[in-house]
């Protein structure tokens, strides 16, 4: 797939490099830095979807499937963190009110870090199951809740939340609202440490008594879990399209090794078991290709698409750290040189097959088409 969008591909290769650049650092420190994102903002990236008269580029679905996948060669949990970012900018110029879009031009300038909260310590993939609420007052709506194993929580101060408005009318009573995280009410929890991902900031924070006014409302209960479901079909293709980035990455490195490397005399790729491995390899990365292709072709048409998400997304949490874990042994003791990033792809891998729905719950998409 190709960028759709003129002079994208420089602006995101030049990004990629110097993600490569700094990549380890980053994680040995631990830390989501926010320099990754003044970056991103340098290059546009984070007005990916924003349309051009607001100053972003106006890209379609599929450039940034392209973006998630060219990005995750150096890291995937880099590139999960500016996409999320951004998808809260694309969001926040929908609205009606200047303020919004005041915060949307900030998101572009990386002077904001956007997130979106679904998951709370007990509902993931059960999304109506959230226990957040939202109750309405003559000053706007009081939020109270928690979220967890939320992306850009570390450093995050526009937020899109769901909550729940009506427990008894379950997901119809769900809605959306914008959260600033500077303002009394919002508290900071927890920001997890995950192997090789702490580029992503994931972690949780409370809303006591948080006060919310009226134009805040993003999506009205309904609306807002119909708005939830769609962007997650989106998140399910871009996070299979990062898969395929960190299997590429992967063979590019296994195959370049092997044409390096001599054992027997004759290089690795003449022994017929090395070639069939990565053939395997290159098989699965072709396969995943183009049910991610067919997955945002359907959205960019705005077609249902759920089907096909999460066939893509079931598949990429089924054969990536198969696929990484094969070239890391294709490639022998060198594919544990923390400078090829094989085991942040493989960690990173892990998460992928949790993000945006369990490769379990995918089944069960599927299995609801039978």
């Amino acid at each position: 797939m190709a960028f759709q969008t003129s002079g994208l591909n420089e602006r995101v290769s030049e990004f990629a490099t110097y993600i490569a650049k700094h990549r380890l650092k980053w994680e040995k420190q631990q830390k989501a830095p926010r320099e990754i994102f003044k970056n991103a903002a340098e290059a546009g990236l984070l007005g990916l979807e924003t349309e051009t008269p607001f100053g972003g580029l106006g890209a379609p679905f599929s450039d940034k499937v392209e973006l998630a996948r060219i990005l995750s060669h150096q890291s995937m949990a880099a590139a999960f963190a500016i996409i999320n970012s951004q998808n809260v900018a694309s969001r926040l110029r929908l609205s009606p009110h200047a303020r919004h879009h005041q915060l949307a031009d900030e998101i572009l300038k990386a002077e904001r870090i956007g997130c979106t909260a679904l998951t709370e310590p007990h509902a993931g993939s059960d999304f109506a199951a959230i226990k957040t609420t939202a109750v309405k007052t003559s000053d706007g709506w009081v939020l109270n809740g928690s979220k967890a194993w939320i992306t850009n929580a570390a450093y995050a101060d526009t937020i899109m939340l769901y909550a729940q408005t009506d427990p008894e009318k379950g997901w119809r009573g769900i809605a959306s609202f914008m959260i600033d995280a500077r303002k009394e009410g919002f508290q900071r929890g927890e920001i997890y440490k995950l192997i090789g991902g702490h580029i992503i900031g994931a972690g949780e924070f409370h809303l006591e008594n948080y006060l919310a006014p009226d134009e805040d409302l993003l999506s009205p209960p309904g609306e807002a879990f119909k708005f939830a479901m769609n962007s997650i079909n989106g998140a399910r293709t871009y996070v299979a399209a990062m898969c395929v980035g960190m299997m590429e990455n992967a063979l590019e490195l296994a195959t370049s090794y092997a044409k390096n490397r001599n054992a027997f005399g004759q290089d690795l790729l003449s022994h017929q078991g090395y070639r069939w491995s990565l053939g395997d390899v290159t098989t699965q990365i072709a396969a995943l290709t183009a049910l991610t292709e067919k997955a945002a072709q359907l959205i960019d048409a705005n077609d249902d698409a759920v089907l096909a998400a999460a066939m893509a997304k079931k598949m990429a949490g089924e054969v990536t750290i198969p696929a990484i874990t094969a070239c890391m042994q294709a490639m022998g003791a060198n594919g544990l040189r923390e400078e090829h990033f094989l085991g942040q792809h493989l960690a990173t891998a892990k998460i992928a097959a949790f993000t945006d729905g369990s490769t379990e719950m995918m089944k069960e998409r599927i299995g609801a088409y039978l």
